[in-house]
């Protein structure tokens, strides 16, 4: 990300009459709040002449305010006693995530029959799911589990694509009390069997497959093997996504006793089922991180805290609507998966899933279903905007995207050119970008502007109602008010925070309150401007440090991507005799750019001026794509490998690994 003075413009301010029709300014009326800093003061600090602090306050009185459905209500909104790090919340009450979801919603005539899933297949195919359907389907996958000995508090691992099934197996595992493992669609085989070994789940989902760039990818072949190293999963239940049951698919290995067809398992099975009623703080979900670097974290989320939070967030930071079609280009397996699905549901919204690849056939794909499904609220990471701009705006030529309302991003900081692109030619210059920031920790955003809010290029608006988020420099003293860039930290816990990781209590003190006492440090570099606007400079631990100056990757890559020429960046840090270590950049120029020495030079300089000298890249190499994950991360690590010649890792979660061989052929 560039200086903030390369942002110190607003560029987005909603009209009155758009303010006065958002939910969260209905909220501010119904309290008497008056502007946006007292909505925040009021829903994250102590509040003079009452008992509770801002934060309990609020994470009490949203349950009421969202209707969110206890069977028994809670005793009292939290009990910290033990600490931030593990506050129980919402003790003594029970609930289930599912009954809100989709229960609530079936057992409604004025709702049963409103759309919760449109789906579209990368080869074209559409299909849509009812709340009705959804939930005769849900009740179908958790009799399915009882049937087969799964009880509350087992774990059931979803190695899914994104089909209509993925919400049904989710939502009768919830239904049920089994804790939901979703694992991302594009691992292979390690990171599947990391992730299996760790949960050690009874049953898992899969399908035969799935098609991502007009090819068909194995799933279970994929899973077979995982499990060939891990054991331990009594029942394999497979989804015929391509058609193998009938030889129309692919040739699959079959182990009886063990693999299920999804029709002979799921769809026989009786649909009725009676909910479980489960304490507050029961597990609902295990959520991997991406395990780009590291082994990876299992992240508990429970039903209260899960659905809460994903339900205030689309309320009020995305501002559903009754009419709103709601698309993220995400995967079950990642946080946005479930998040976007429990969020909109709640209220009965529709949900657009998509299977395929964003650029497929044409870079117009995703054009292309926003206005078949007008599409209300699109969200999408800066990467995969970047790499869709460079085909030019021509792919957006004769496409309807004014059904679209809000926009929405997250995974990583923007660059302005960028931002302003998506704003001006996605959103026509009037859909404000709600651009978010927080993670699977806490299933949500610690960062989140409100659609009443003025914006900048690139700014995260600020805190989302109820998290009390701050500033601090390395000693952990607040330096917010100084405009200075420091590490992002939470002062207090909200419902969604994980209280441990799944492999237990050590590791998750050590990642994420060692560094300061009563602070959860979050990793990230964190700055708010003269005029209160909040940003993100890139990861506080890839700071690159050349003679004991650092500077973080987001920012040089953020000066390299204000060349007209570039349309992507990667900066890394390598080993250099001099100054200990050296920064090497690579650049992905735009369609009608050409690399010279004469560019190479300017991008140099450029990064020199920008961030001083010591921070020019030792060498700037081009080529064609980045190693990405498939929510468009690129896997700076893998890059970094690849320069030194050192051990690449797990590659498991890069989408493209032959983008590798290219970043190796550059030097």
């Amino acid at each position: 990300m560039p200086s903030l003075s390369d942002v110190d413009e607003i560029v987005h301010e909603p009209s009155p009459e758009f303010v006065e029709s958002t939910n969260v300014a209905a909220f501010m009326r119904e309290y008497g709040i008056d502007d946006y800093d007292e909505l925040i003061a009021r829903t994250t600090r102590e509040i003079e002449g009452e008992p509770n602090s801002g934060i309990d306050w609020f994470w009490d009185e949203v349950v009421e305010y969202l209707d969110i459905d206890f069977f028994e209500p809670y005793d009292t909104v939290r009990d910290d006693s033990d600490g931030p790090q593990f506050t129980d919340w919402y003790p003594g009450g029970r609930i289930n995530a599912a009954h809100n979801v989709v229960d609530r919603q079936a057992a409604d005539e004025a709702s049963r029959e409103d759309t919760a899933i449109i789906w579209e297949s990368e080869p074209g195919e559409v299909r849509q799911m009812s709340f009705e359907k959804l939930a005769t389907e849900t009740g179908r996958v958790a009799n399915t589990l009882d049937d087969r000995g799964v009880d509350p508090g087992d774990t059931v691992a979803l190695y899914m694509p994104m089909v209509t099934e993925v919400v049904s197996i989710l939502y009768g595992c919830l239904a049920a009390g089994a804790i939901a493992v979703p694992i991302f669609s594009g691992f292979g085989t390690d990171a599947v069997a990391t992730r299996i070994e760790d949960a050690d789940p009874d049953v898992l989902f899969t399908a035969d497959g799935f098609y991502r760039r007009g090819e068909p990818v194995a799933l279970k072949p994929t899973a077979d093997d995982a499990l060939a190293q891990t054991g331990g999963v009594e029942t394999v239940i497979v989804h015929d996504r391509l058609g193998s049951r009938n030889d129309g698919g692919l040739d699959l290995s079959w182990t009886d006793g063990r693999d299920e067809w999804w029709d002979d398992a799921v769809m026989s099975a009786d649909d009725e089922y009676e909910t479980r009623s489960l304490p507050a703080d029961h597990p609902a979900m295990v959520l991997y991180s991406s395990g780009t670097t590291g082994k990876p974290k299992g992240i508990v989320q429970t039903h209260a805290g899960a659905l809460v939070q994903s339900a205030k967030e689309i309320y009020f930071g995305f501002d559903h609507q009754p009419d709103d079609r709601f698309f993220w280009l995400s995967d079950i397996g990642w946080m946005m998966g479930p998040w976007t699905l429990l969020g909109n549901h709640t209220f009965g919204g529709t949900v657009v899933l998509y299977e395929g690849a964003p650029d497929h056939p044409e870079p117009d794909r995703l054009w292309e279903l926003i206005d078949r499904h007008d599409v209300t609220t699109f969200g999408i990471s800066p990467t995969a905007i970047r790499a869709l701009r460079k085909h030019g705006e021509e792919w957006l030529d004769g496409h309807d995207l004014s059904s679209l309302r809000l926009l929405g991003s997250t995974g990583e900081p923007w660059d302005p050119e960028s931002w302003r692109w998506f704003y001006e030619r996605v959103g026509g210059g009037e859909c404000p970008i709600i651009n978010i920031s927080g993670g699977t920790e806490i299933m949500g955003c610690f960062l989140m502007p409100m659609p009443i809010q003025r914006l900048k290029p690139c700014t995260l608006g600020g805190p989302g109602l109820g998290m009390d988020i701050d500033i601090v420099d390395s000693a952990g003293d607040s330096i917010a008010d100084e405009h200075e860039r420091g590490y992002l930290v939470a002062r207090d816990s909200c419902p969604s925070m994980t209280n441990s990781l799944w492999s237990g209590d050590e590791r998750y003190i050590e990642e994420y309150w060692s560094t300061w006492e009563g602070l959860w440090d979050h990793g990230d570099w964190a700055q708010i401007d003269e005029d209160g606007f909040w940003f993100l400079h890139g990861r506080a631990d890839d700071a690159l440090n050349v003679a004991g100056r650092k500077v973080g990757p987001a920012e040089v890559e953020g000066a390299l991507i204000d060349h007209d020429a570039v349309n992507q960046a990667a900066a890394v840090g390598v080993p250099d005799e001099t100054t200990g270590q050296a920064v090497v950049a690579y650049v992905v120029l735009d369609a009608d750019a050409e690399p010279s020495e004469e560019l190479e030079r300017e991008l140099r300089e450029r990064v020199g001026v920008e961030l001083g000298k010591p921070f020019r890249p030792r060498e700037i190499l081009f080529v064609e794509e980045f190693p990405k994950t498939q929510s468009g991360k690129i896997v700076r690590r893998a890059i970094a490998a690849a320069y030194t010649g050192e051990d690449l890792g797990d590659l498991e979660s890069v989408e493209n690994p032959e983008a590798i061989d290219a970043i190796e052929a550059a030097r």
